[in-house]
């Protein structure tokens, strides 16, 4: 097999490259960043996949970040990932033996969906309103993928990964997902001795989290099985509020102050639980505890910063 990921540049891409370089059955590993390939530009995209021609394509590239900047760039959300996903589709369509691995998120699902939440509860409502710019353009490249796949005959696969977290994550005050975010905001509190420390928020919130490195072990596992499903949920199984995951961080960052919550501000969805157990029945479950992999996150921030 030869396996090309797009956007390996990233927390799920760089993930995949040390895992995948250690699977025996893939005889070449192509990794592409945006220096190889300008997946905003089709030319360039399609001229990507007619030099390297894989067997295995995995769209790992995205425009991602947490809460603030899903909320606050809309219009970026949208128009990138949309470019992205038509882009790599579109120029895929001549290849109809490749496979495709397209990564999603879970906030594809309706806000008031039931949970732990099903792959079939897709498009069955309305969506959590500060990232539906987001869900939106993962819910399009679905439903491109769906046509191009009873057009023309391509083998896609749709993964929808809980919120993931771990090395080579975006550390940034604005900018990143929920865990990053904290770590880095909660770490400067620590260094400038900041005696409280401000959360969106009530706290109270129920979220799903799921280390990198197993779900780059996860596409590893599908790639070396003969999956037929179109819609596949990647989750831990397990679930934490807002307000025990900060103290979890604050716990391995050592800060001493006190966590406040602002209720002012948004929670964002009230609960979000993956319902994983297609998947799990098909022989795959995670490794990583929470606790293990928020040690290994912060490390791995501290030998990088």
């Amino acid at each position: 097999m030869k396996v090309l990921i797009v956007g390996s540049n990233g927390l799920v891409g760089k993930s995949l490259q040390g895992v995948l370089s250690k699977n025996n059955n893939i005889s070449e590993l192509i990794s592409s960043k945006r220096t190889d390939a300008d997946l905003f530009n089709f030319d360039e995209t399609r001229q990507l996949l007619e030099r390297t021609k894989p067997s295995i394509l995995i769209n790992a590239a995205a425009r991602v970040g947490g809460i603030y900047a899903n909320n606050t760039k809309r219009t970026e959300f949208i128009l990138e990932n949309l470019k992205i996903n038509t882009n790599l589709l579109e120029a895929s369509i001549p290849y109809s033996n490749m496979t495709i691995f397209n990564l999603g998120s879970s906030c594809i699902y309706p806000v008031d969906v039931e949970n732990p939440i099903k792959e079939s509860s897709v498009m069955t409502g309305k969506l959590e309103r500060t990232n539906s710019p987001y869900a939106m353009a993962k819910l399009t490249a679905i439903e491109i993928g769906e046509a191009i796949s009873k057009e023309y005959g391509h083998k896609i696969i749709n993964l929808m990964p809980t919120n993931l977290y771990g090395p080579n994550d975006k550390f940034s005050e604005h900018d990143s997902h929920v865990i990053p975010g904290l770590i880095y905001r909660m770490h400067n509190a620590k260094i400038n001795n900041d005696s409280s420390f401000k959360i969106w928020g009530t706290g109270k919130p129920l979220r799903e989290f799921l280390y990198v490195e197993d779900l780059a072990d996860a596409i590893n596992f599908l790639i070396d099985s003969n999956v037929e499903d179109k819609l596949l949920n990647i989750g831990s199984g397990e679930e934490i509020s807002i307000f025990n995951l900060a103290l979890k961080i604050k716990e391995v960052v050592g800060y001493e102050g006190e966590v406040v919550f602002d209720s002012n501000m948004p929670d964002g969805i009230k609960r979000k639980l993956l319902d994983s157990s297609i998947l799990n029945n098909l022989g795959w479950k995670p490794s990583t505890d929470l606790d293990t992999g928020l040690a290994n996150t912060y490390k791995w921030f501290i030998d990088n910063i």
